[in-house]
């Protein structure tokens, strides 16, 4: 009998472990219904230099986020190589990241770096971003380890 219960409680650790692991992970820039980057299509953000907005009979989900995108090529695209695309940080603004913060983002302001995408929350904004942007990259990469798995409300 002490045995039967000694091996449910390690099988009900194990799965409180699990169960935290599948969870962890970081924080995307969301809206309520789990759309990033403001509905827009983040390969166009790559193919056509510029945001278009997506379709929601486009769609793929990437780290608990929903991606839209302008056409099934887009999300096909996406889809064979998600972590090429997706924008840096969550998606949250790469400015306020600097400090350590996470803001929302209008999906309009970016600028794609060395292959990567980062958006910032608009494009006033993207302007000061602008001004130091290899500068601004390291300072945000410094921060992002130590808020990726914490709620933009709980900093």
């Amino acid at each position: 009998m002490k045995l039967n219960l000694t091996i449910k409680t390690l099988l009900v650790t194990l799965a409180m472990n699990i169960a935290s692991f599948a969870y962890a992970g970081h924080d995307t820039e969301t809206d309520n219904n789990g759309v990033i980057l403001a509905g827009h299509d983040v390969v166009s953000y790559f193919t056509e230099g510029k945001p278009v907005l997506g379709n929601a009979q486009y769609t793929a989900v990437y780290n608990d986020a929903i991606y839209r995108f302008k056409s099934k090529d887009n999300r096909d695209l996406f889809n064979q190589n998600p972590a090429k695309y997706a924008p840096q940080y969550g998606g949250f603004c790469a400015f306020g990241m600097t400090f350590g913060k996470k803001f929302e983002i209008d999906g309009k302001a970016f600028e794609i770096v060395d292959g990567k995408l980062y958006v910032n929350k608009n494009l006033d904004v993207y302007k000061t971003w602008a001004k130091a942007i290899p500068k601004h990259i390291l300072e945000a990469n410094t921060e992002w380890p130590t808020v990726e798995s914490i709620k933009a409300s709980e900093l």
